[in-house]
């Protein structure tokens, strides 16, 4: 009960940081300079654009709402109680920044520095986020929505709307913006892409040996992983040997590479990165 309890905390303390990242990059960059690059948040600056009596911060708290209700609607409750947390809370920090810290205009007179914060900021909160099977609500509502009544391609299909969002404003705002909010959803989609995977990243390690019990009974019970033993021979040896396969955290990858190196100096190693490892004690 202790480590489930200890885990919810982890993921909503992860969950939190993650869209308040999101808010400050929206609100600090891509709002005041019109950043157009998809999402609600995209949506909510064309709007004010043609609407300005609405702010962007009012827009995304309006569409947000709507959005989770039609989510109930339509889809039931499958999204789960961490998307309709990090949704409101992301519409309420903007509220919130919008009262109490107002921006008449960007920070600084640079915009491409402020685009790569903006980009930045949010694919590391949205990678945070999506890590802990959360999303921020929005344009992800619309995609599970299609995803049960339609066949539609739902990734593909979520970057042509982004696609569109962004290429709208070259009409509602000026050729400027519009270029820089292309070139920001490029970059947006290479980051979130990156950071998740450097979020989830472990090493998966085949050794050859000849010390089997030692080096599996180190992972098993100092790492607490269990392994995989196969037999196997050397080519020009002939001599019997074990493979040892185990995934594990980066953290634990160089004690076991000196444990290894220590126990069974002549030892084979293969070491790679993986960053999609299904099973207990990872992702179920």
């Amino acid at each position: 009960m202790r480590v489930s309890v200890k885990k919810v905390i982890t993921e909503y303390v992860l969950i939190t940081l993650g869209t308040l990242l999101l808010a400050a990059g929206v609100y600090f960059f891509k709002f005041p300079n019109n950043f157009t690059t998809g999402g609600v948040s995209g949506i909510s600056l064309l709007l004010s654009g043609i609407i300005p009596a609405i702010t962007p911060s009012a827009m995304v708290l309006i569409l947000n709402v709507l959005l989770l209700i039609l989510g109930f609607i339509f889809v039931g409750n499958s999204f789960g109680i961490k998307t309709v947390y990090s949704s409101l809370l992301f519409s309420g920090a903007m509220v919130l920044l919008e009262k109490f810290v107002p921006m008449s205009a960007p920070l600084t007179d640079q915009p491409f520095l402020e685009l790569l914060y903006a980009m930045l900021l949010s694919a590391l909160g949205s990678s945070l986020v999506f890590n802990m099977g959360a999303s921020t609500g929005g344009t992800d509502i619309t995609a599970m929505i299609l995803r049960k009544y339609t066949d539609l391609d739902i990734g593909k299909a979520l970057l042509v709307t982004d696609g569109i969002i962004t290429a709208a404003a070259f009409f509602v705002f000026d050729i400027k913006t519009g270029m820089f909010s292309l070139m920001g959803l490029i970059i947006k989609t290479t980051a979130v892409d990156v950071f998740i995977e450097n979020l989830t990243l472990c090493k998966y390690f085949t050794i050859v040996t000849t010390q089997s019990e030692a080096v599996a009974g180190f992972i098993m019970n100092k790492l607490h992983h269990g392994v995989t033993i196969a037999d196997a021979q050397g080519g020009f040896t002939h001599e019997d040997k074990k493979l040892i396969m185990v995934a594990c955290k980066r953290s634990e990858a160089l004690a076991l590479k000196r444990y290894v190196k220590k126990c069974d100096p002549n030892a084979f190693m293969f070491i790679t990165n993986t960053s999609e490892i299904i099973g207990k004690g990872f992702r179920q």
